[in-house]
């Protein structure tokens, strides 16, 4: 009986002591953007929710406007994982928005400045003292201050107007600002059907799109995040051997005209897929720009935040 007892406390200390694994949760948030032509394939064709449901997974699928609300949604727990911009994905974090990017969904030159064709606006220093609407948070806002930043000036040297990017483009068209950041493809919509301008561009200045996790999420599901990932690589090279399909999938989702979707995706390159220096470069200078201009804090370090950032240890395997 002695030994029993012994035999059970033991068997009860171990089981103690034994690593706790969270069980599978019940369902899966993921956004969808029309900026994430990747994420849109991944919706349509329903890879992740084939990969899922051995395991009773659901998937549920939430729209993000824009960075800034996919960025939000994570921060408050409504996404598990959501479509941003590399720069803002680091402001984010740097803010105390818990996130890592695991996977890059495109490398896009998806945000210039846009103005009407009237206008007269012909450099960004033309735009001192004039209303530009912006989405603040996001890719084309950073752009915004980088451009006024090669200008000479700063933020505070235009009249920003807050807007989401569709209402930016709208209050452009109706004259209720004189410039936009803008963001395809609603940028690609007003160039074709309205003959708007793009200002200034720099696709170097565009920071990569990229997928982030909460951490906490990374932390208790590891083997869900490898999936998605897994599941978005599927699309990723679905979408590279059927380029119609990838248009039919963001004509679908954007209502727009396919000369308009053929536009976004020309500056589109969806080629590297895992995250790293490649994408480390190009959010490090984003970075060190805004905190020149002070809306990053003077004693951050801004590379170590990118280094914190970006997590390969879910980087797909090389497509063969």
């Amino acid at each position: 009986m002695r030994l029993h007892r012994r035999s059970l406390l033991a068997a009860a200390l171990a089981l103690a002591a034994a690593p706790a694994f969270a069980a599978d949760p019940k369902e899966i948030r993921l956004d969808w953007a029309t900026y994430n032509p990747v994420g849109l394939v991944l919706k349509e064709k329903g890879f992740l929710e084939e990969a899922l449901k051995p395991r009773g997974i659901a998937v549920r699928w939430v729209q993000s406007l824009g960075s800034n609300k996919a960025l939000e949604f994570l921060n408050a727990g409504a996404l598990d994982i959501g479509s941003s911009a590399g720069a803002a994905a680091l402001v984010a974090r740097i803010n105390g928005n818990p996130i890592r990017a695991v996977y890059a969904f495109s490398r896009p030159e998806w945000t210039a400045l846009v103005t009407r064709k009237d206008s007269g606006i012909a450099t960004v220093a033309d735009l001192k003292g004039r209303r530009i609407a912006v989405t603040r948070g996001t890719d084309p806002h950073i752009f915004l201050i980088r451009a006024l930043q090669g200008a000479g000036l700063a933020e505070r040297d235009a009249k920003l107007v807050l807007l989401q990017h569709a209402d930016g483009r709208t209050a452009l068209d109706r004259g209720d600002v004189d410039a936009w950041a803008g963001l395809d493809p609603m940028m690609a919509a007003a160039e074709i059907e309205n003959g708007d301008h793009l200002l200034f561009r720099d696709a170097a200045a565009n920071t990569w799109g990229l997928l982030a996790v909460r951490e906490a999420f990374a932390a208790e599901n590891p083997e869900l995040v490898h999936a998605v990932v897994a599941a978005y690589e599927r699309a990723r090279l679905f979408a590279i051997r059927n380029p119609e399909a990838l248009r039919s999938a963001l004509v679908t989702a954007t209502k727009l005209p396919e000369p308009v979707i053929a536009r976004q995706l020309a500056r589109t390159d969806l080629s590297e897929p895992a995250v790293g220096e490649a994408q480390a470069g190009s959010i490090r200078a984003a970075g060190l720009a805004l905190q020149q201009a002070g809306l990053i804090p003077t004693a951050t370090d801004v590379p170590a935040a990118v280094n914190g950032l970006l997590d390969a240890r879910f980087n797909p395997a090389p497509a063969r």
